[in-house]
C-alpha cells in the first residue's frame, strides 16, 4: 500500500544553500552576534545608597554610594523602622526577587506608626535616596535602562529580514 522512499543520497560537496537562504543565515549569525556583545558589553550595573541602621535618612551622600553586583542585585531597597527615637533607615542593593518579597511580606506591618517597618524596592539608580523633586523632561538625562531598551528596539529591527522569504540583498 505505502512505498517507503528512501531519501536522496546528498554528499556534502553537492549540496549548496540557495543564496537567499545563505544570505538569511548570515543576517541571522550578525544579528545574533550583535545582540549578544549588547547583552555582555552593556550590563546593567545599578548604583544605590547602603547603610544600616541610620537616623535622620543621613545615609544619601555620596559616601554611602555603591555599585551593585551585576546581573544579580538589579534594583535598591530601602527600609524604614519607626521607633522610639525616631525613623530609622537601612538601604542595599537587592535582587529584584529577594526586594519584591521583601516588600510585600512587610506590607502588612507598614502602618507608619511606632516599631513599624516598610520596605520599599526601585530600579532606577540611587533611588533609594530621598525623594527628588520632579525634572521636567527637557533636563532629564536617560537611564541606562532607557539606552539598553532603545537598543533592543533597534535590534528588532533585523527581524522583518530574517522572516522575509526572499533575499534582503535583491
Amino acid at each position: 500500500m505505502y512505498e517507503l522512499c528512501a531519501p536522496p543520497n546528498f554528499a556534502r560537496s553537492n549540496v549548496s544553500l540557495p543564496s537567499d537562504t545563505s544570505e538569511r543565515m548570515r543576517l541571522l549569525t550578525y544579528t545574533s552576534l550583535f545582540w549578544f556583545m549588547l547583552k555582555s558589553g552593556l550590563a546593567l550595573q545599578i548604583q544605590c545608597y547602603q547603610c544600616e541602621e541610620v537616623t535622620q535618612n543621613d545615609c544619601s551622600t555620596p559616601e554611602f554610594i555603591v555599585n551593585c553586583t551585576v546581573n544579580v542585585q538589579d534594583m535598591c531597597q530601602k527600609e524604614v523602622l519607626v521607633m522610639e527615637d525616631g525613623k530609622h533607615y537601612r538601604k542595599s542593593c537587592a535582587s529584584s526577587g529577594a526586594c519584591l518579597i521583601a516588600s510585600s511580606g512587610y506590607q502588612q506591618f507598614c502602618t507608619g506608626k511606632l516599631y513599624s517597618v516598610c520596605i520599599s524596592c526601585c530600579n532606577t539608580p540611587l533611588c533609594n535616596g530621598p525623594r527628588q523633586k520632579k525634572q521636567s523632561s527637557r533636563n532629564r538625562v536617560p537611564s541606562a535602562a532607557s539606552s539598553l531598551s532603545l537598543l533592543h528596539s533597534l535590534s528588532l529591527l533585523f527581524l522583518p529580514f530574517l522572516m522575509r522569504p526572499h533575499s534582503i540583498f535583491n
